[in-house]
């Protein structure tokens, strides 16, 4: 068996940063991806200390980012496996294909500065979700380093499991050891997938059910979950081995819709409801020997707990009793609710728009991510009906996500520009494949735009995680210690590919 995979090729981080460190932003080829190091240090301090005090668990969502840095250890292309062994005694049977490596490029050694961020230095327990196995397979290394701290390390592949992809999570499962590796389930075709899994790896996948609460992308219905048989199915691969259920997994983007902070903790409260909903409704079948997991949330969710936690004590504790003391109804087993997001350290346009975390119109002083791109040309002088500006960088290099609250496709920041705008904003109005059209929002015929050929300037985007990967490297700056955030001081290389 084979999982060794092709992926696309980029410079090593060593070659990135000698040619990109201490550049500024004007001096680099551009469009460029950049993240501000201080902001999103800030953003993964505040949930970590929200979720403290809420006391909950967490689970950190990776598929925003996908960045590689901070090296631990070289490995070469010809090595055998991408992580080397243990020394110690293995309490799991081995990998029964040791021939199988795991697929490497240069940059998987590098652990995950941006997933360090998000969970911090204490926590005795370190729960991500991943939307990709190679991400899974980059974040061993780094997940290999907590165990070796003590900590209990569980990653959960999130979205329902495919057969093409079982033989790689189990063979990083096997790196990593039993309860480590978790998937999704929300069909009973599926659990026939789970004796490939442990056959590989030696032991059981968790297993996380998947509850559709109303977005209707993944999941069953509360009150429909034993579809096919699932549960005794579940159960008989229990009797083998091959699986073990951890709990209930709901993510809704309905949230994303929301215009304030209160529309953000009602699908909140929804989610976690949905899921309690099917342990009340299944209390029959489920297991009560041990502690299920309610694994619910989003970025403008976990945005608004945030809120809640710095603000009214009243409100704060209402929060905190919900979801430290879940009413269960005929379920009788032990329940922990954990909150997941992923967004939240980047933010953008579309995160903005929900006022989750109430009313900010400096966006550029709470949106970690951006693109850099040079002004082609500016065309004032009554050529069109409106001012406007031409930039080289298109859908290629932004995307082409929408945002509820203006009509454009990314919102240029002040960096650069005379003077701060406050209510009006200059913003991609038209957009190509590789340059879009700049204009103001207020539409003033009279208003020029306050750029010259050959200008930087910063784009910020609505949605970061389409943005981002777009990029094979994240330029990093840092506004703590240089005001301006214009020169470079690190470079995370993305991880591209599935």
């Amino acid at each position: 068996m084979d999982t060794m995979i092709p992926q696309r090729p980029l410079p090593s981080k060593e070659a990135l940063k000698q040619f990109y460190m201490h550049k500024t932003l004007t001096e680099i080829p551009k469009p460029a991806a950049v993240l501000d190091l201080a902001i999103i240090k800030r953003h993964c301090n505040s949930m970590l200390q929200t979720i403290q005090t809420l006391g909950v668990g967490f689970r950190a969502h990776v598929k925003s980012h996908k960045v590689s840095s901070i090296s631990i250890s070289q490995t070469s292309r010809n090595q055998a496996t991408l992580f080397p062994k243990k020394k110690k005694k293995r309490t799991h049977r081995r990998n029964p294909h040791p021939k199988s490596p795991l697929p490497t490029n240069d940059n998987n050694e590098k652990t995950t500065e941006l997933s360090r961020l998000q969970v911090g230095t204490s926590s005795p327990e370190i729960n991500y979700v991943a939307s990709t196995v190679l991400e899974i397979e980059s974040l061993v290394p780094l997940l290999r380093e907590f165990q070796s701290k003590g900590r209990k390390v569980n990653i959960l592949y999130g979205i329902p499991l495919v057969p093409s992809q079982v033989s790689r999570l189990a063979l990083a499962a096997a790196e990593l050891g039993p309860d480590s590796v978790s998937v999704m389930i929300d069909h009973p075709d599926q659990i026939k997938f789970l004796d490939t899994f442990s056959r590989i790896a030696g032991f059981a996948a968790g297993v996380f059910l998947k509850v559709d609460c109303g977005y209707h992308r993944a999941g069953l219905p509360p009150r429909a979950m034993d579809k096919g048989g699932l549960f005794s199915k579940l159960e008989e691969l229990e009797k083998t081995g091959a699986g073990r259920l951890v709990g209930i997994y709901s993510h809704s983007s309905l949230s994303y819709g929301g215009r304030n902070r209160g529309d953000a903790l009602r699908h909140l409260r929804g989610e976690v409801e949905a899921c309690l909903l099917a342990l009340d409704s299944y209390a029959g079948v489920l297991p009560v020997d041990r502690e299920l997991v309610v694994s619910v949330g989003a970025t403008p969710q976990v945005v608004a707990a945030e809120a809640v936690a710095e603000g009214d004590d009243a409100e704060l504790e209402e929060l905190r009793k919900f979801l430290k003391e879940p009413d269960t109804g005929a379920f009788k087993g032990r329940v922990r609710v954990e909150l997941h997001a992923g967004n939240y350290p980047l933010l953008d346009m579309q995160q903005m728009s929900t006022n989750a975390g109430g009313v900010r119109e400096r966006f550029f002083d709470e949106v970690g991510a951006y693109v850099v791109a040079e002004t082609c040309s500016v065309y004032n002088d009554g050529e069109r009906e409106y001012p406007e500006a031409l930039v080289a960088v298109g859908t290629l290099g932004m995307g082409r996500e929408p945002c509820p609250s203006y009509k454009g496709w990314g919102v240029v920041g002040p960096w650069g520009l005379p003077t701060t705008p406050q209510r009006d904003r200059l913003y991609i109005d038209r957009i190509s494949q590789e340059h879009s059209i700049l204009r103001w929002e207020s539409e003033d015929v009279a208003k020029k735009i306050p750029l010259s050929v050959g200008q930087t300037v910063k784009i910020y985007p609505n949605h970061a995680c389409i943005t981002g990967a777009m990029y094979g490297w994240y330029l990093v700056v840092d506004s703590s210690s240089d005001p301006d955030a214009t020169k470079v001081v690190d470079v995370w290389v993305r991880w591209l590919g599935w």
